[in-house]
């Protein structure tokens, strides 16, 4: 299902009002009508997505859409792409050894990058066609029903858990910057400062739509790349560490191995943000003499060089400096000056503020819409100012109640992120354009499809041992 945004459509001149008029996605009683409602815009309001969830005719003035440029979807990206958990690539580089490490930093670069860009040349497909949301084009590629069943479920998972552990992330770098700043202070537990970090967003979130986090966005993907460029450099000024080693750490081939799948899928997912690409892109405008995918293309080069400016020098650097020895977060591992650690824990913070909102707003998009049009709640203010709350206030609960969240999701998560950026793209790639059999396009399309296909194996595998090793450890409400 998507947009049609021909001016001379029948169904389009009957309507009086293009803003607050609903497509629905499913006939009512249809299987897949439910499915069908979750990611459409909320009825006598702006959408989460977009000015007006980008339900306009091609060329058609009005709404925030209209003056959306390409840096936009550039600090979007980056807000989305870059995670504060990537602070730990040096560990990675120390489970993956220098050679798999540098292969793997940069396949992953390079295979997001391609499954990205077909993604943006997927969302206008002919004369007037706009596919707004992931699942839209996933309908467009395998039908109704289907597309639906195959995508909704894999960006719920995605993105309702990435929210939890920016909750946990947040918190914890709160704490961090708490203890450091005031070591000889009376301990704080770690449930008090997820509780601080979510009370910004009980107010963030009520901010209608992606345009209107722009501002948040921009200062998150600033302050992604100061605290990463903190920690390379105060890397590189510390110095190689006396008697470091580059060898791996584990003391058994089992050991070796399971290191190697969980570091291999946390460098993998380094680059997922997939799964909210064709919401930023639904908020460009777009003519028929300039389409959306120029400015779109154009934010996601420049987010994917800023991306590779936070990543590379981390993991290399960080690598090279601690070998083996360093911690799963590098900025524990500098451990001084203290000011500057506090610096970057702090911008931690407002980096993930942001990463919270752009995840979330998708979410709030399918809460609102079945409320409206599956339960027949009246869409106004104080529904959203509810579900807004509720929403927060479950993420914020899972995460003081199960810190160790990031262990959970790296087993449940690995068969949505994996599927959603390497092997999905690629297969609705194959579907809708079909490329000449055994041709460059068929096979490059196919070799991602299968590096997908062993993530989703190896992810939760990697994930099931951590929380089995960890699990004597774990603490509820520390």
């Amino acid at each position: 299902m998507c947009t049609t945004l021909s001016p001379r459509s029948p169904r389009l001149a009957r309507l009086p009002d293009l803003t607050k008029v609903r497509r629905l996605w499913a006939r009512p009683g249809s299987p897949s009508s439910l499915l069908g409602s979750l990611f459409g815009e909320f009825p006598g309001e702006e959408s989460t997505i977009g000015g007006n969830g980008g339900r306009r005719k091609i060329g058609e003035a009005g709404g925030d859409r209209t003056k959306r440029e390409w840096w936009y979807s550039t600090f979007h990206n980056v807000t989305t792409m870059v995670g504060a958990g990537m602070l730990g690539l040096p560990y990675a580089m120390a489970e993956l050894g220098w050679g798999p490490g540098v292969a793997v930093l940069v396949l992953s670069w390079t295979i997001s990058l391609y499954t990205l860009w077909q993604m943006v040349e997927m969302h206008e497909m002919g004369p007037g066609k706009r596919f707004d949301r992931y699942h839209e084009l996933a309908q467009h590629a395998f039908g109704e029903k289907l597309g639906l069943y195959i995508v909704v479920p894999q960006q719920l998972i995605v993105e309702v858990g990435v929210n939890i552990v920016y909750m946990v992330t947040g918190g914890k770098s709160l704490q961090l910057f708490h203890d450091t700043v005031c070591w000889s202070c009376k301990k704080i537990k770690t449930t008090f400062f997820i509780m601080i970090f979510a009370s910004v967003h009980y107010l963030l979130s009520h901010l209608p739509n992606f345009n209107s986090i722009a501002g948040i966005s921009l200062a998150a993907a600033i302050m992604s790349l100061s605290y990463y460029t903190i920690a390379w450099t105060a890397s590189l000024h510390k110095g190689v560490q006396p008697y470091v080693q580059y060898g791996y750490g584990a003391k058994s081939t089992a050991g070796t191995v399971f290191n190697f799948f969980g570091a291999l899928c946390s460098v993998a997912f380094a680059y997922g943000e997939h799964h909210v690409a064709m919401e930023i892109q639904a908020t460009i405008p777009s003519t028929p003499e300039k389409p959306s995918k120029g400015q779109m293309w154009r934010g996601v080069v420049v987010a994917y060089i800023v991306v590779a400016l936070c990543y590379f020098p981390v993991a290399l650097i960080g690598y090279w400096i601690f070998g083996n020895s360093v911690e799963d977060n590098i900025l524990i591992s500098l451990g001084k000056p203290a000011w500057l650690i506090a610096l970057a824990n702090m911008f931690v913070v407002v980096h993930v503020i942001g990463s919270y909102q752009i995840s979330a707003r998708p979410v709030f998009d399918m809460i609102e819409t079945v409320l409206v049009k599956k339960w027949h709640f009246k869409p106004t203010r104080t529904l959203r100012f509810i579900t807004r709350n509720i929403y927060v206030a479950f993420t914020m609960f899972i995460a003081f109640t199960f810190p160790f969240f990031g262990d959970l999701l790296s087993f449940f998560v690995g068969f949505a992120f994996a599927s959603s950026t390497y092997s999905l793209p690629c297969i609705m790639w194959l579907a809708i354009k079909k490329p000449r059999r055994f041709g460059l396009s068929w096979w490059t399309n196919w070799i991602c499809i299968v590096i997908g296909v062993l993530l989703m194996v190896l992810a939760p595998i990697g994930g099931l041992r951590q929380i089995i090793i960890r699990a004597k450890t774990y603490q509820f409400y520390p």
